[in-house]
């Protein structure tokens, strides 16, 4: 997804493996995530995509301060979704914590982890897939 004053922006899906870089995007107040190739496409991600930032995450508190998330992976998500014209996507961290995309600073590095499963997979056991089951950096 990304956030409704993004809309009228060229937008693409994100990619598992590929990194991102937080922007903020041309004629709007909004930040979010594009390649560094293509600074002015953003890239929108699925609630539950999987994200490791290169360092402990930064993001503007509202004030002139920046704050910073003793975490560098966190899940894509949206919050307050019933709220119209406001921002909801989200980075939620492991301790259940929020922050907001447009709020991250500019210039951090993220890698795409693992995107949802857009549709169930039959189930396998172990021993059908010859590898143990996958598993998430979330336990929730």
């Amino acid at each position: 997804m990304c956030d409704y004053s993004l809309h009228a922006m060229a937008t693409r899906p994100a990619v598992v493996g590929e990194t991102l870089i937080s922007t903020t995007f041309r004629g709007t107040s909004t930040r979010g995530f594009a390649s560094e190739s293509q600074p002015e496409v953003a890239v929108c991600m699925l609630p539950g995509t999987e994200l490791a930032f290169a360092q402990d995450v930064k993001y503007d508190s509202r004030w002139i301060w920046t704050k910073t998330i003793g975490f560098r992976v966190g899940k894509f998500n949206t919050i307050n979704p019933h709220i119209r014209e406001r921002h909801h996507d989200a980075i939620e961290f492991p301790d259940g914590s929020h922050v907001l995309v447009t709020q991250l600073c500019e210039g951090q590095r993220v890698t795409v982890l693992q995107l949802p499963v857009a549709k169930p997979l039959p189930e396998r056991t172990a021993t059908e897939a010859g590898t143990a089951p996958a598993t998430s950096i979330f336990t929730g």
